[in-house]
């Protein structure tokens, strides 16, 4: 079974966590939402939804898994307060050096992926505006794509925004499950 995680950190975009939590437990891949840089599980996403964690990062880690993927939330502060994670950034970089999937969705791809070197080489999207945030650096910037809801390059998938959560969601299950599979899942969901 394909497994994946999904960092939560207070101030997530509520949308872009579940909605890749939904479509990919959906497909048959197990995901556990991980509470990312405190000791609680509840937290509250940018739009004050509460949301409680399937499990701390810290007993993630401690159990010494690999995911298939990891999916990282935007949202302020979320995506801030995923960046000052050092266990957060630990697993990214683990991801990064065993080539498996890393996805970052609206200002995420930018706080958060920028300063582990996992948009290095890749082509990228993000938040509008997001791409001048300090950390981006020149060499990550070249390779930027504007107006699209998402880019897929390689072990890498980023999308814009809130609005793009479903089709990125999508991608994540094509990724891990297949095209037959995403289109079930599609069905199952009245999408077209």
């Amino acid at each position: 079974m394909k497994t994946a995680v999904v960092f939560l950190a207070d101030g997530f975009e509520e949308v872009e966590a579940l909605s890749p939590v939904d479509y990919l437990r959906r497909a048959g891949v197990e995901v556990t939402t991980l509470a990312t840089g405190k000791d609680e599980l509840e937290l509250t996403g940018a739009r004050g939804i509460p949301v409680r964690a399937d499990m701390k990062l810290t007993d993630y880690l401690a159990k010494n898994i690999s995911p298939d993927l990891v999916v990282v939330p935007g949202g302020m502060p979320g995506a801030v307060n995923v960046a000052s994670c050092k266990e957060a950034n630990e697993l990214i970089k683990r991801q990064l050096s065993e080539k498996k999937l890393i996805a970052a969705i609206c200002a995420s791809p930018a706080v958060v992926l920028a300063p582990t070197g996992a948009l290095e080489g890749h082509k990228w999207t993000c938040y509008p505006g997001m791409v001048d945030y300090s950390p981006v650096s020149a060499s990550f910037a070249e390779k930027h794509v504007d107006g699209v809801p998402f880019v897929s390059d390689g072990n890498l998938v980023t999308a814009c925004g809130a609005g793009a959560a479903e089709e990125f969601s999508m991608e994540l299950v094509r990724l891990l499950c297949g095209e037959e599979v995403m289109t079930k899942v599609k069905k199952s969901t009245c999408q077209r």
